[in-house]
């Protein structure tokens, strides 16, 4: 825990709650003692990072409208975003899984990095108060939305091709699972997605949203040749 502060440049008071921070569910279930996880973390830290967050981009950019303001905090509270910055802090080394998850490959699965990412923002809001916190998440955070600013983001093609067909055709894209296969540990999900009764993909991913984005990405992609 020591080396996970020095690398994250913070100091906590009591290591216990950056400790429970790294507790995965599926820890704590395995676990033969009674112990916590950390989703109760997570919803705190997920609530401090939202805050952090809309106010930085409601006082930085100030003749965005609102409307703007949620697409790019859509992107830099993501997922996709969260789990960048975890692997930059190596929580990957430090977080606490079930033997379950460490044989299918969770210390590298976005999600729950990303969990435990809002999970170390929360105990760290509890351990030292919002200010620290502030500018813990904003060291790591301002760089997200930098990306975001100059188009160098990873793109969110489900939310980008809603907005399209909204538009365009007054309706919403509807996606289908079409097959899937693999053990439980190991699924590949095949996806595809309808627009004004036409069909594209199928989008192949390990987990639905990943296949769902990939089906979204054909779709807006022929939409913006078009």
């Amino acid at each position: 825990m020591q080396l996970f502060e020095k690398n994250a440049g913070i100091r906590f008071r009591k290591l216990d709650f950056l400790n429970l921070a790294f507790s995965h569910r599926s820890f704590a279930n395995e676990s033969k003692e009674s112990i916590e996880n950390n989703e109760k973390l997570e919803f705190l830290g997920d609530s401090v990072l939202g805050l952090v967050v809309s106010e930085y981009l409601y006082k930085n950019l100030p003749n965005k409208n609102e409307g703007d303001l949620a697409r790019i905090k859509s992107f830099v509270v993501s997922e996709d975003s969260l789990a960048i910055i975890a692997k930059i802090l190596k929580i990957d080394n430090f977080i606490l899984i079930g033997k379950g998850e460490e044989y299918s490959g969770g210390r590298n699965k976005k999600a729950i990095l990303a969990d435990c990412m809002e999970a170390v923002f929360g105990a760290y809001f509890i351990d030292s108060g919002f200010k620290a916190s502030q500018n813990f998440i904003l060291k790591y955070l301002i760089p997200e939305i930098n990306k975001v600013l100059e188009n160098r983001h990873k793109k969110d093609y489900k939310t980008l091709l809603q907005e399209y067909v909204q538009k365009n055709f007054k309706n919403y894209p509807k996606y289908s699972l079409i097959k899937k296969s693999g053990p439980d540990h190991d699924r590949t999900f095949w996806i595809e997605v309808k627009v004004d009764n036409e069909l594209y993909g199928p989008g192949i991913g390990k987990n639905k949203k990943e296949a769902e984005q990939k089906a979204a990405a054909l779709a807006y992609k022929h939409f913006s040749k078009s």
